[in-house]
């Protein structure tokens, strides 16, 4: 018998708003509300959408040596990591597999950790593995991201000091009563925040931004056509454990001559002195009612080469659209590959990523 399905803290208010749910990640979880995804897509990119991403893991890491135990387990780099500071960086396995993908906010005394809702308890799991003198705490908070080019002056309306916060980087904000972890980041290309917020204050907080004339709630479905937009990638889906940073367009996230050693490190090394044999490119299909989705078989001359990662149609590009990895030589936009759909191969061109440029405050 499968578990029943979780619900995060604003669960009552999605369903309140109007929101059609569907599982995701062992969650019930809004996917679009009233006015639909490609109004919500479009909303978030001209005013400012509110995303509750509660069902993602919140882990606070303390302990001794925390920063360079840290240091072993992910490719970072504390030396130039000041107090504040947010970074986006990966799990990888031995092979230099990416085992998830994750978000480290580094605050006065503790390292706080965002991890992908299908992957948290691997994810700590594999940390406590990896870091055996330190304590990984799963939190119990719910996480509201507000994103668009009016979520500075929402938030800060409640919370001037967040008009501050320059992007990636991190904060303890109270707001509207709650004592808040916020950081400038997020996953749509915009400006905007995540607000790491106690469950029990949660439904407070939502309501208090929602009462500002440019908010509206945006479910999962948007969420992922404006992440794909901005080239950002899904894990299980762009990224999982038998891509590597190299081959996905993530190099800046290594630092091999860092002082500690990492898992991964050797074999990113001899795929950096080698080359990789793949790279992670975006396509746009040439006729646009035929959408790409998720799994359906690549071409290229005549031989299949991959599997789409991800794709759909998108409202701010009007375009089918997705994501494949093909071979090294042929990763270059203006390439011509075919997509299998339900039996008919349909002509893409590989086209360069971000597919709409990102508006984040530097």
């Amino acid at each position: 018998m499968s578990e029943p399905l979780r619900r995060t803290p604003l669960h009552a208010l999605h369903a309140e708003l109007g929101a059609r749910f569907t599982p995701f990640a062992g969650y019930e979880m809004p996917v679009h509300y009233k006015e639909g995804l490609r109004a919500e897509h479009l909303h978030t990119r001209s005013d400012a959408g509110l995303f509750d991403v509660s069902h993602m893991g919140q882990v606070r890491v303390t302990g001794p040596g925390l920063h360079e135990a840290l240091e072993r387990a992910l490719p970072v780099d504390f030396a130039d990591w000041p107090v504040g500071k947010q970074r986006y960086t990966l799990l990888l396995n031995e092979r230099g597999g990416i085992e998830d993908d994750l978000m480290a906010s580094r605050l006065a005394d503790e390292v706080r950790l965002v991890v992908n809702a299908s992957t948290k308890e691997k994810d700590v799991g594999l940390l406590r593995r990896l870091c055996p003198h330190l304590s990984f705490e799963p939190l119990e908070r719910a996480l509201i991201a507000l994103q668009g080019p009016l979520a500075e002056r929402t938030l800060a309306g409640l919370a001037p000091e967040v008009a501050e916060l320059a992007f990636m980087s991190a904060a303890t904000v109270p707001i509207a009563g709650a004592e808040c972890v916020v950081s400038r980041s997020g996953y749509t290309g915009e400006d905007g925040y995540e607000i790491s917020v106690p469950a029990e204050d949660a439904e407070r907080l939502a309501r208090a931004l929602l009462a500002a004339r440019e908010v509206k709630p945006v479910g999962l479905g948007a969420r992922d056509t404006l992440r794909l937009e901005a080239g950002l990638p899904l894990y299980g889906n762009d990224i999982d454990d038998t891509t590597t940073p190299y081959e996905a367009g993530l190099a800046f996230i290594v630092k091999l001559d860092k002082g500690s050693p990492f898992t991964g490190q050797e074999a990113l090394k001899r795929q950096k002195l080698e080359g990789v044999k793949r790279r992670l490119v975006g396509f746009k299909m040439s006729e646009p009612k035929s959408v790409a989705r998720h799994e359906f078989r690549v071409f290229l001359d005549g031989r299949q080469v991959d599997m789409v990662r991800s794709g759909t149609v998108t409202p701010t590009v009007n375009a089918a659209i997705g994501t494949a990895y093909l071979p090294k030589e042929s990763a270059k936009p203006g390439t011509q590959i075919e997509i299998d759909i339900r039996g008919k191969r349909v002509g893409a061109a590989v086209v360069k990523m971000p597919f709409v440029p990102h508006r984040t405050k530097k």
